[in-house]
């Protein structure tokens, strides 16, 4: 088995957080690929070596926990467990994690964010019920605890909100304007664009309008540098009112979930359905437009925890006003970190609002906003 980080012997506070540092990077491994499960990361430790590690399988399958037992066998007894997440104390698809843990003798349990599923939560006081010592989970605003919960903010926003993390992505030139000069096809360059393939990765899945969806066909696939279709692709998500979607659409094959209205022609909700979509309904509001809230428990209870939006700009500035964005990304064609943006929509409280990161991708302006729980804080990286 490899060796590991050795501060501490794995057994001081050093020691733990870089076993949670291997574990968290396993995890990123299942990220956009486990859901509704989250993706979790799992590393078991004996002495300095790695008995056994593993992340979240797909959903029905083995829990990260599960993974890194059975790779461990015997060796488990006596190790330390290190969990990104707090292990599962309910019987769903798979047994409780927190048992098999102490079944399989494991002595010590370090947990890194606890769970808050009011059904699956409570691993922690199981395991020291059984007598696990157990380390964690960390405490609120410890900067390791944030890169867990970044990473597990699909899981968390669904479990807390009823309804997936949203990343509302725009591309915009620096006036604000959504179309390419000139009849271009592209406003942003090809590093900016390879960008938006690596956030389709990390998603469940990717939300258009249906002016989106009709004018510009997408396919919403994520692609590798050969523009070929990758292994694993997000699910595309069309919110379509009148139900404007042609049958022949690029994503209706790909199973499209398409939210319309109840008010929307049965016969051209069974057209969809024939042709592959799935299709379900929500209420119009008054003045026009789908609810939005109930668009999105609809995504949610499709398993899908996480939305990429690439919508135009009316469904974008829609989904800020009703404050379901949690990060804002915005690609500015040609803009530097000298530029003054003007942006294509506009958050409905600024401080409400801080600014996560500051790019570059090749010739643009990569801006990431996330919702505050803090003082603003900005640093500059090349993007993604």
């Amino acid at each position: 088995m490899p060796v590991g980080p050795t501060a501490a012997s794995a057994s001081g506070d050093a020691g733990d957080r870089a076993w949670l540092a291997r574990a968290l990077a396993l995890a990123e491994t299942a990220r956009g690929r486990t859901s509704p499960n989250p993706a979790v990361g799992c590393v078991l430790v004996r002495g300095t070596r790695i008995a056994g590690e593993g992340a979240t399988q797909p959903v029905g399958g083995p829990h990260a926990e599960a993974v890194a037992l059975a790779e461990a066998g015997d060796t488990a007894r006596g190790a330390t467990a290190y969990v990104t997440l707090e292990p599962c104390a309910h019987h769903g698809r798979t047994p409780p994690c927190a048992d098999a843990l102490v079944a399989a003798g494991v002595r010590r349990v370090v947990i890194g964010h606890p769970d808050p599923n009011p059904v699956a939560g409570g691993g922690a006081a199981r395991l020291r019920a059984d007598g696990c010592e157990v380390i964690g989970p960390l405490p609120p605003g410890e900067l390791f605890r944030e890169a867990i919960a970044q990473q597990l903010e699909g899981f968390l926003t669904l479990v807390q909100h009823d309804r997936p993390h949203v990343t509302l992505k725009l591309a915009q030139t620096p006036d604000g304007q959504l179309q390419a000069p000139d009849g271009a096809r592209w406003i942003t360059g090809a590093p900016a664009r390879r960008a938006v393939h690596r956030w389709r990765a990390a998603v469940d899945g990717v939300l258009v309008g249906s002016g989106t969806a009709v004018t510009d066909d997408p396919r919403l696939t994520v692609r590798d540098d050969r523009d070929r279709p990758t292994r694993t692709q997000p699910r595309p998500i069309v919110l379509d009112g009148r139900l404007r979607l042609p049958v022949g659409g690029a994503v209706v094959g790909r199973g499209a979930l398409v939210i319309t209205s109840h008010d929307a022609t049965p016969q051209r909700q069974d057209d969809l359905r024939r042709a592959g979509a799935t299709v379900e309904t929500v209420p119009s509001l008054p003045g026009g437009g789908l609810d939005l809230p109930a668009a999105l428990r609809r995504i949610a209870r499709a398993g899908i925890a996480s939305v990429l939006a690439e919508p135009g700009r009316t469904l974008g500035q829609a989904l800020l006003d009703a404050d379901l964005v949690d990060r804002l990304v915005l690609h500015v064609g040609g803009g530097d970190p000298g530029t003054v943006v003007h942006p294509a929509v506009h958050p409905a409280s600024a401080t409400a609002w801080r600014l996560e990161r500051l790019g570059g991708a090749g010739p643009d302006l990569i801006a990431h906003l996330g919702r505050s729980r803090g003082p603003v804080v900005a640093h500059r990286e090349e993007a993604p």
